[in-house]
């Protein structure tokens, strides 16, 4: 049994990313290159054939931030405006 992608951070959030995404294209356009960086970091990181170097790594992960930090913002925004309309 595989263990969960650590990369994944926002899993909680689907139903508002979904939303998100139907709404803003450039959501959806750095949500799906985050999911896509969050799998080939998780396969890069588990797999057993050949070794990949630590700054190739690095440089994935640091790009991978820079994305959730980005996605982050768009769904504290997000939550604010459902905040305010429930208001």
């Amino acid at each position: 049994m595989k263990s969960q992608n650590k990369y994944r951070k926002f899993q909680l959030q689907q139903k508002n990313i979904e939303a998100l995404e139907k709404e803003n294209s450039r959501f959806k356009r750095v949500y799906s290159e985050y999911e896509m960086m969050a799998d080939e970091l998780w396969n890069l990181e588990n797999a057993t054939d050949k070794p990949v170097p630590d700054d190739f790594i690095n440089a994935i992960m640091l790009q991978s931030s820079y994305l959730e930090d980005e996605i982050e913002d768009w769904l504290i925004k997000f939550n604010n405006q459902k905040a305010d309309i429930k208001h």
